[in-house]
């Protein structure tokens, strides 16, 4: 009986995954529902607390600063009344949820309720269950009936198959990066040839950016998710929305000096891929203009070490499966599918502009431009996409991203070992796709809560392009996309701490986004293999 397919083992070991995981998880836990009252007493605040049994859990605190640290959302909401500190302020706490998730390097716990009718979501994380509860000692009883278990035990051992199977793709990442780059630069014979394929190949990732881009724009104008949301860091309002530090113009003149190693073997050593690519570039450029024996000696020597390269490669994607099944377990069984209830309508806008962009944008540039069909495409493509999917991680996936490309979809080596890797590193349409409608969902539940504020068309352009710029640093590994935020963030004056809501649902986004990097990859290689052909039917 013959071995099923690539795409169909990764696919099966996904939904298998998948199923164990959401059954090994134990859900959201549901506490009862409560009244708190808020009263200042004896230069204090007195925090009365009665669930619906009629028991009463009463707290002191001394100051304003104590309260607040503890109640984050209630402080805000005290303030927004503009209440005095004499005046009682009395809460109504309704569906109450806790989810709680261990992958033995954190534990997160997920609150989330509705005071007086509006929804709220808090994240606290700590590095083990010792620090949680000795950070936030109201979760201690919580914890110790519910912590650790199965769940922990299986997203540990999920996580630790499924990192070692992304350590072996990064493993060869590099070495396959220069490889492969330095030899099809090589291989292109005259170096007119690599200046049309970069333009060629840079127009293009500008035009989709911009594409998905514009397409996340309309999407959250349309759903609006932040209207209605309560989100932490919603009781410090910026006066306006505003410019950062870091202005546009640094971030392209920092984006310049990485490409350009001050010690390649530095950059090789610290994965810095934009250092990495440029300095393969120059090396095959002038591989091409020294010729002779010693330009012979090292393009021989480049294609043989290639060959290696791509021979343990697929080695490790003969591994795929397995990984992708630790992966999809780990995601399941750590994060379980209620959470992204909460976060049901930011979701659906990123979801839905993702979709668009993946299955109506991309689709038409191949079919139009690289006169492909892209439905058989896609099926090539396949088995890198689920992989994508599952370790959310573009770089991690870029040696079956080749294989898929070359072998499955009869691209050359020529155009896929310098479209992708450059692709990987600077083209992520999903990645800023997603960071300006996160960004711009934080700001409607900013402006909403302050009509002082005012969400123009200013703003989003503003959004728009400092999310492409900061997708295009963004490095190719899971949750990237949430270290770049913070600058897109600051470049409109947001408060960085509405960025913890997003977590709970960070993961299964990630692997979306990625998904759509990937593909977007692929295609501009349909693109250019096209605009290659033509080329060399007018030189012959």
């Amino acid at each position: 009986m013959s071995k099923p397919p690539l795409h169909v083992q990764i696919l099966m070991a996904m939904v298998l995954g998948t199923i164990l995981g959401a059954l090994v998880n134990p859900g959201e836990i549901r506490l009862d529902d409560v009244t708190v009252t808020v009263k200042a007493k004896d230069g204090g605040i007195v925090v009365l607390t009665v669930p619906g049994d009629g028991s009463e859990r009463r707290e002191t605190f001394r100051d304003r600063n104590s309260f607040a640290a503890r109640y984050p959302e209630l402080a805000a909401r005290i303030r927004a009344r503009r209440e005095r500190p004499k005046a009682d302020a009395t809460f109504s706490i309704t569906h109450r949820r806790v989810h709680l998730a261990e992958d033995g390097r954190r534990v997160s716990l997920t609150y989330t309720r509705r005071i007086d009718g509006n929804s709220v979501a808090t994240t606290r994380e700590a590095p083990d269950a010792h620090k949680l509860i000795e950070q936030f000692p109201q979760w201690k009883p919580l914890y110790e009936q519910h912590g650790g278990g199965l769940a922990a035990t299986v997203t540990i051992w999920a996580r630790f198959l499924g990192d070692l199977f992304l350590r072996l793709l990064k493993m060869i990442t590099v070495p396959l990066i220069v490889t492969s780059l330095v030899t099809g630069v090589a291989g292109l014979g005259n170096t007119s040839r690599l200046g049309s394929m970069f333009g060629r190949t840079m127009v293009y990732y500008f035009v989709t950016s911009v594409l998905a881009i514009t397409t996340g724009l309309v999407m959250v104008n349309v759903v609006r998710p932040g209207i209605g949301a309560e989100l932490p860091g919603s009781g410090v309002r910026p006066t306006e929305f505003h410019g950062g530090d870091q202005s546009l113009v640094e971030m392209f003149i920092g984006l310049i000096q990485k490409m350009i190693p001050e010690n390649p073997v530095h950059a090789l050593s610290n994965g810095d891929f934009l250092s990495i690519i440029a300095f393969s570039i120059l090396l095959g450029i002038f591989i091409i203009h020294t010729g002779g024996r010693s330009g012979e000696t090292l393009r021989n020597f480049f294609q043989a070490a290639f060959d290696v390269m791509m021979r343990m490669t697929m080695f490790i994607i003969s591994l795929a499966p397995i990984g992708v099944f630790a992966f999809m377990l780990f995601a399941t069984a750590s994060q379980g599918l209620a959470i992204f209830v909460t976060l049901g309508w930011y979701m659906l806008a990123v979801f839905g502009a993702l979709v668009i962009h993946a299955v109506i944008v991309l689709p038409l540039i191949v079919k139009f431009i690289g006169r492909r069909s892209p439905v058989k495409y896609a099926r090539a493509m396949s088995p890198a996409l689920m992989t994508a999917f599952s370790t959310a991680s573009s770089n991690g996936t870029l040696p079956l991203t080749i294989t898929c490309v070359e072998e499955r979809a009869g691209i050359s080596n020529r155009i896929s070992s310098f479209v992708l890797p450059l692709g990987a590193t600077i083209n992520m349409d999903g990645t800023a796709l997603y960071e300006a409608v996160a960004v711009l969902f934080i700001a409607q539940a900013t402006a909403a809560s302050d009509p002082s504020l005012h969400l123009t068309l200013a703003v989003q352009i503003k959004v728009a392009v400092t999310a492409l710029l900061a997708s295009v640093g963004a490095a190719g590994i899971p949750h990237a996309g949430l270290v770049m935020m913070a600058i897109v963030l600051q470049a409109v004056g947001l408060p960085l701490e509405a960025q913890g809501i997003i977590l709970a649902v960070d993961r299964v986004l990630d692997m979306c986004r990625t998904s759509v990097n990937v593909w977007s990859d692929s295609c501009g290689c349909a693109v250019l293999a096209r605009f290659d052909r033509a080329d060399n039917d007018q030189s012959a």
